[in-house]
């Protein structure tokens, strides 16, 4: 007797094929059975979903094509797994096969049962730990005690609102040793916001856990993993084995049977939200996924979720308010070591409109910079602009190092003496002259870190170190860390005390535990303040207090701990709470303003961006299927904006554009989005819009 099965395969975006399709198999196959099955020409991964899956394209039954194969040994994804990747397909308007085998490890496409039974065998058999005991944890603060006991007793969600070097990390540390502990067969997802730091993360979990539940214990997952790196992972926590999984926003997807606890560390941070594919908000899902693990569950029994932050999200921070809030806030104001906030860093700010023109480092700063070195300790220059300098321009013409392919400047690095584009990847060699003039006056516009480096070289070539030695300066941003290995070869240098300053991007200004550094300096962060994006300085403000917050995590060093910001614009209201470490009464009037805007959290958002031949193809799709939306379920009760051209236009040679709809329901706003799916379907068949070349839904966009 032959079955027909519902099965989920990987189908292009907007494309004609149903992400659910039938296909015939001898024997009846349990809800998430991972199968192969032919399509088209091509053999792919598929996922034998639920038979009452509403979009599975019904076929006779002489038209079916029978399954590949199945992939034995690996049990079925279970059904909250299943409602995740449904729940998610269906909010961020995506196809179902896109979420579902997105989330699963690519190699699992390509193992014949042989090679999978290999893989699971090995994971099996360093299953068994050593039964030592663990590691010895820190004596807890007063204020962490209580944050776990009240973690433990109240229901959740819950936000840890913890001053950096609060000793969040701790927290999660022991509400997985207690869950552990209380549960032989609990697992534990924790999530940070990029893969740089995961390491450290990892080193810390695998030191507390290792010895007493194994090496298979603690997992990864995170994009800059191996293939068989990541089905490894995979793998060891869809079979249980993994006890501990720590990742990246991809991690959520993460099959794990029996999941009890999901830690977000830097809930706030924009890397949790997908830019590329399904626009998913990893944070979001997580609180979801608690949900849906605890339902059926006995009071107490099922899946707790623990969000932490020093600079919570708009959103998190009100769902936490004391009223009406659905998130328990947890509160964790001093650092380690400390009685009091007082050994927060100090905050100095310098008016750059007082200082000579053209510059870069204040003498106030450098003379704190040079009380550091002196005294042995380290220091911190931040600034979120990589490269030598911005913009390269001609003095005579104004030719500007435009890129040919976007509506951006190229960049110019001195140290491989290139023009690179930061968008679509365009490099040249700097030109001997301008390509306009022929004139051999090249000057640099704007300064990045490179060109910070150098500077600082220059400043410091005449300083000491205690021990007489030069002063030494490293540099971590995107291009320092390019090759393999080096973030952490650079990063234990920073560590071992072999740097005394150094130079970055936002990837040092947040997560890393620097025992040494007792100065950090903010420059030229102006920009944000005046940005058309209401998120902008929601972003400063914690991308400032995230980078103030590496000084002075050494309790015997707080005292001394400064974070300077060189502005012109010190009397601002944002660096007013900034100087006082205020996030409640920043976060209070940033509210504020919102509600009187009608801006989320007090409203819905979902952003249409289309990109076409040219900029007229992709607004006028968009014009077009706004004209059509008329008849679409809740039309009256969304604002649907015109169609504008994107800040940056141009990427790769396509014209980009946006268009927003806004609605002050939720419900609503999902209605009229899944109703207009076919609208914008039909709209992109149509011959007047030839030129589009794609077009995506962003929900609860980041960015605008």
């Amino acid at each position: 007797m032959n079955h027909c099965l519902s099965v989920v395969v990987q189908t292009p975006a907007h494309s004609a094929i149903a992400p659910i399709l039938c296909y015939q198999s001898e024997l009846p196959l349990a809800p998430g059975t991972l199968v192969r099955v032919p399509l088209g020409k091509r053999e792919t991964l598929g996922v034998v979903w639920d038979e009452s899956a509403a979009d599975a394209s019904p076929l006779p039954e002489l038209a079916l094509r029978p399954l590949s194969g199945v992939l034995q040994g690996i049990a079925p994804l279970n059904a909250n797994w299943r409602r995740l990747v449904g729940f998610t397909a269906s909010y961020y308007q995506r196809s179902l096969g896109e979420v579902a085998l997105a989330a699963l490890p690519p190699q699992l496409r390509d193992l014949s049962p042989v090679q999978v039974g290999r893989r699971l065998k090995r994971i099996r058999s360093g299953a068994v730990g050593d039964a030592a005991p663990l590691a010895a944890a820190q004596t807890l603060t007063v204020e962490q005690t209580e944050a776990l006991q009240r973690f433990h007793s109240e229901p959740g969600p819950f936000l840890l609102f913890g001053a950096t070097g609060s000793g969040k990390t701790e927290v999660y540390l022991q509400a997985v040793q207690q869950l552990l502990a209380r549960d032989a067969l609990a697992q534990a997802l924790v999530m940070v916001p990029e893969i740089n730091l995961t390491p450290q993360l990892e080193a810390r979990f695998r030191e507390r856990f290792v010895g007493t539940y194994g090496e298979d214990a603690v997992a990864s997952m995170h994009s800059g993993m191996t293939p068989a790196q990541r089905l490894k992972s995979w793998l060891a926590a869809h079979q249980g084995v993994a006890r501990i999984v720590l990742g990246t926003r991809m991690a959520v997807f993460a099959s794990m049977p029996t999941l009890r606890l999901i830690v977000v560390d830097e809930e706030h941070d924009p890397s949790y939200k997908s830019q590329e594919g399904a626009r998913y908000s990893a944070r979001d899902l997580a609180v979801y996924r608690s949900q849906l693990e605890s339902e059926g569950t006995a009071p107490g029994q099922g899946c707790r979720v623990l969000l932490g932050s020093a600079t919570p999200s708009m959103e998190s921070w009100h769902h936490s308010r004391a009223e009406g809030g659905r998130y328990q806030r947890l509160l964790m104001p001093s650092r380690v070591g400390a009685s009091a906030s007082s050994t927060l860093p100090r905050v100095r700010l310098v008016d750059m409109s007082q200082q000579p023109k053209r510059t870069v480092f204040s003498p106030p700063l450098l003379a704190a910079m040079q009380e550091r070195i002196a005294r042995g300790e380290q220091s911190m220059i931040f600034l979120n602009r990589r490269g030598y300098a911005p913009v390269l321009q001609c003095a005579s013409c104004d030719w500007k190092s435009e890129c040919p392919h976007c509506s951006a400047y190229r960049v110019f690095h001195k140290i491989d003496r290139s023009l690179r584009c930061h968008h679509c990847g365009f490099t040249e060699r700097v030109p001997r002259a301008c390509p306009s003039c022929g004139d051999l006056d090249l000057v640099t516009v704007g300064r990045g870190t490179e060109r910070l480096e150098e500077q600082l070289c220059e400043l410091l070539a005449e300083w000491r170190r205690p021990d007489g030695a030069l002063v030494r300066i490293a540099r971590i941003d995107a291009d320092s860390t390019r090759l393999k290995g080096a973030l952490q070869e650079q990063l234990a240098q920073v560590h071992s005390g072999e740097v005394d300053v150094l130079v970055g991007t936002q990837m040092i200004a947040k997560g890393h535990d620097f025992r040494n550094i007792t100065l950090v300096a903010a420059l030229n962060p102006d920009g944000a303040l005046f940005s058309c994006d209401f998120r902008a300085a929601e972003r400063l403000f914690s991308l400032l207090m995230q980078a103030a917050g590496r000084a002075g995590r050494d309790a015997s060093q707080g005292q001394q701990s400064e974070m300077w910001i060189q502005t012109m614009h010190a009397k601002h209201a944002l660096f007013t709470a900034l100087k006082k470490h205020d996030f409640a009464g920043f976060a209070a009037q940033q509210l504020q303003e919102r509600e009187q805007a009608a801006m989320p959290p007090f409203s819905f958002q979902a952003l249409v961006r289309a990109e076409g031949r040219s900029q007229e193809v992709a607004q006028g799709f968009l014009q077009a299927a706004s004209a059509a939306a008329a008849d679409v379920p809740d039309f009256e009760r969304v604002t649907l904006y015109p169609p504008v051209p994107m800040s940056i236009q141009r990427v790769a040679n396509v014209e980009r554009a946006q268009m927003l709809v806004e609605s002050a329901s939720r419900v609503a706003l999902q209605r009229f989005l899944a109703g207009w799916h076919e609208v914008l379907q039909s709209t992109r068949r149509l011959p007047t819009h030839k030129g589009l070349i794609r077009w995506a839904v962003d929900v609860d966009p980041l960015a605008i």
